[in-house]
């Protein structure tokens, strides 16, 4: 689901600004009234969305309203609205928007577990701190909710020392290592814009790209040029396969301590 005021997964998943998009304002409903939610179905192949969008403003406005009468209200909100639906789906993800205190809070009201991407620099390992402090916020109503790893994102491959820096600042923020992941998700300007512009996931970013005409072929006319395609989205696509299995490895493994 897109919790964020921006749509931003409507724009990877291609359903931003077309018929489908309410811009949030079902979420927003649901958030502030109760009132019951109806995904987007098979925007993939088995994967439902409820939108996002700016909508998700007037909610937020209305969670600070509702946090200062009852703020246990308030943290559970996006908890009472998927809690019809919740048994429909094996997985439920919460896209959430950095820098929207309310919305942080009742995302995290309502997880199992929070995984954190992050930045090399300095705002991104201070904004850890803040994820942190919201976790603490939500324990009075969110006992079990757990921290499954942070990602290093949005970095060079070759950037070694920064890395090296980067994780013993996050493992001290957090007083261990074992919260981070393995994997990285490496900068790459061209498949990021490719992707957003055509509306399309990296992996599928990455299919056109295998498929597309090749140079020679142009020139000997045995194929037409198409859109140019940016060939580091494989780079991009294998990073994240990558983190999916281990946050998939992450989820299994915790899973199995809580039934334990």
């Amino acid at each position: 689901m897109g919790a964020g005021p921006q749509g931003n997964l409507g724009l990877d998943l291609g359903y931003r600004h077309g018929t489908l998009d309410d811009d949030g304002g079902a979420l927003a409903q649901s958030l502030m009234f109760g009132s019951r939610l109806t995904p987007l179905k098979d925007i993939r192949p088995n994967l439902d969305v409820i939108p996002g969008g700016a909508e998700l403003d007037q909610a937020a406005a209305g969670l600070i309203a509702q946090g200062s009468k009852d703020g246990s209200k308030a943290k559970l909100a996006l908890a009472r609205s998927l809690a019809p639906i919740a048994a429909d789906y094996d997985i439920i993800f919460i896209d959430c928007p950095p820098g929207n205190e309310p919305l942080q809070v009742a995302a995290l009201g309502a997880a199992s577990y929070v995984v954190v991407p992050t930045k090399t620099d300095k705002a991104g390992r201070e904004g850890l701190i803040g994820v942190a402090k919201r976790l603490d916020t939500v324990i009075d109503v969110n006992p079990n909710l757990d921290l499954l790893g942070v990602i290093i994102t949005a970095t060079s491959s070759t950037a070694t020392n920064v890395h090296r820096m980067t994780r013993e600042a996050i493992a001290e923020t957090f007083g261990t290592d074992a919260v981070l992941f393995t994997g990285m998700v490496r900068h790459a300007e061209a498949p990021a814009q490719a992707a957003r512009d055509r509306g399309v996931l990296v992996h599928e970013l990455e299919e056109q790209v295998k498929g597309a005409a090749k140079w020679y072929e142009v020139l000997k006319g045995t194929a037409e040029a198409g859109q140019s395609q940016p060939r580091s989205a494989a780079n991009v696509a294998e990073d994240l396969y990558q983190i999916a299995h281990e946050l998939v490895a992450r989820l299994e493994a915790a899973e199995e301590r809580n039934a334990s």
